[in-house]
């Protein structure tokens, strides 16, 4: 699989501009106080189905030919890629097809029928999401849009990265959640086309280890029972998504649950945001690792707002 570069995030950003938000970024001195750092907030929460998502699905579904547009797209997916990708074809007037796992958020699934998907249940294991999404394949015809291992989609999820950085010029450091990988290798990507390029620290769930793990044994970890409320990062960093992280230096702070709460609580309280666990993961990880932030320019990016409230 032919690596994304820089170009093309230029490329998408300029692709999935009639369609994509650009979402504002928020500050907020007290929390600057805590961090004792400038905090910028780049606000994807505030995106189109509520999460970065659709700037990958969108990128992917409008770079397709109308030959493979026609057949439809296929994907897997717990919540916000697979109502991105919803969305997404549902503007080009094309069919989904949305692999969801047994014990998905309900919102989230409820957001995926809402933008006209079909819906396919499976069990909740990587396996039963891979060979059912290999069955909907072969029965469609349609084309894989990976939550986050397609170079269309890495692209994609940069362009919030390209945002935040032409609109705040002189940021030390990006911190961004990872999960499968797919933001924060499309945050490298554009990271490393600014005139000084920025460092990039990815924020990850004690529960969910796996990157931070593979990074420091320089080979991914493929197996990983992930136990953390951030449903969002559950997934095991992809090869290629890997592969970008190691070019680019990209290092990753691990948080607890615990931490994600109370920076849940803070970004309400002090950003009067709501976010959802796997977003409020990079303030987590900027207020635990204060050293490594410390009197720096910060940009985080919050992925998502889609929270269920009881």
């Amino acid at each position: 699989m032919t690596l994304p570069s820089h170009d093309d995030v230029l490329a998408a950003a300029a692709r999935i501009a009639p369609l994509c938000q650009v979402t504002p970024v928020r500050r907020s001195r007290s929390l600057d106080a805590l961090a004792g750092a400038e905090l910028h907030f780049k606000c994807e929460n505030l995106q189109r189905v509520g999460a970065f998502k659709f700037r990958g699905a969108c990128n992917a579904v409008f770079s397709l030919s109308d030959a493979e547009a026609a057949r439809g797209v296929v994907t897997h997916s717990s919540g916000n890629h697979g109502a991105a990708l919803a969305l997404a074809a549902r503007s080009r007037g094309i069919p989904a097809h949305v692999v969801v796992p047994a014990g998905a958020v309900r919102s989230k699934v409820a957001a995926i029928r809402a933008f006209g998907a079909t819906v396919h249940e499976c069990e909740a294991t990587l396996a039963a999401r891979e060979a059912t999404t290999a069955r909907v394949l072969a029965h469609t015809g349609g084309r894989l849009v990976h939550p986050y291992a397609d170079p269309l989609v890495i692209a994609g999820a940069g362009t919030a990265a390209l945002e935040l950085l032409r609109e705040v010029p002189g940021l030390d450091v990006l911190v961004v959640p990872v999960g499968g990988g797919g933001l924060v290798s499309g945050t490298a990507l554009a990271a490393a086309g600014s005139a000084t390029p920025v460092p990039v620290v990815g924020a990850e769930p004690e529960g969910a280890p796996d990157a931070h793990e593979s990074l420091a044994r320089g080979e991914r970890v493929l197996q990983l029972t992930p136990d953390t409320i951030c449903d969002g990062l559950r997934a095991l960093v992809g090869p290629i998504n890997f592969q970008l992280m190691r070019a680019r230096r990209v290092e990753v702070r691990l948080v607890s649950d615990d931490e994600v709460r109370a920076a849940m609580r803070l970004a309400w309280e002090r950003l009067k945001l709501v976010v959802e666990p796997s977003a409020a993961t990079v303030l987590a990880a900027v207020l635990r690792h204060r050293e490594r932030f410390e009197g720096r320019r910060v940009g985080l990016v919050l992925s998502g707002g889609n929270v269920e409230f009881p």
